[in-house]
This record gives C-alpha cells, structure tokens and sequence, in this order.
C-alpha cells in the first residue's frame, strides 16, 4: 500500500502520521480470520455473572447449579439462564449425575484465557 492508497482510505484531507502504522494496524486486523468469534467471546467474558460462574467451573468441574448458585450468592434461576448461554456457545459441557446435572469447561480457549486471569485449579488433597 502506497501513502495514497492510506490518504486515500481515509477521510478527505485527512493523511497518516505514520503511513506504515497504518498499513501494520490494518495487517494486525486483517490476520484475524476469526474475529466475530472473538468478538463473541469478549461479549460472553464482559458479563460479570458468566465470568464468575466461568471461574467457579474451572476450579470446580462438574459442580451442578445449586453449588454455583451457592458459591456466586445467586438464585439458580440467574445461574441456570447463564449457563444456557455459555452452553449454547459450547463453552461450557452438561452431564447428568443421576437426578441432578453437572457442568463443566468444556472449550480450550476459554479455559486458556481464565488460566490467563489468574484462575487455577483445585489441590486435592489424598487423605
């Protein structure tokens, strides 16, 4: 891309300070292929109730929805809403276990992305 192809991409008058910031932020962008997933992902992590109940299933995998809604002071109706979201997206795995159903983390990004946060797993202790 020449500076008139970056003078021109963008509004009259207006020219780059740095015509190569400019052709490296759009290459930065461009290298995403999958940035609507990204996109969604952010938006799912920005509500402060599925981030939570995200952390609660990493430390905790297989916890059903009246411990989260313990854990998180929440009613299970706000957990139970929450957690069909995050399924629906497949972040996050079911199960049933006889008549109640447990949940887990179940995509590697997500899971990458919490460890990235600080969050850890539990230390079992064997007695």
């Amino acid at each position: 891309m020449t500076d008139g192809d970056v003078r021109n991409a963008q509004s009259p008058g207006a020219a780059p300070f740095e015509p190569e910031h400019v052709e490296q932020a759009r290459a930065a962008v461009d290298a995403v292929h999958n940035l609507d997933d990204w996109v969604q992902r952010f938006d799912l992590l920005g509500d402060p109730t599925r981030l939570r109940i995200l952390l609660c299933m990493h430390r905790a995998p297989g916890i059903c929805v009246t411990d989260l809604a313990l854990a998180l002071s929440m009613t299970s109706t706000s957990v139970s809403h929450a957690l069909r979201l995050l399924r629906n997206e497949g972040w996050v795995a079911v199960q049933r276990d006889g008549k109640r159903m447990t949940y887990r983390l179940d995509d590697d990004t997500v899971h990458r992305m919490l460890h990235e946060l600080g969050a850890t797993h539990a230390h079992h202790v064997h007695e």
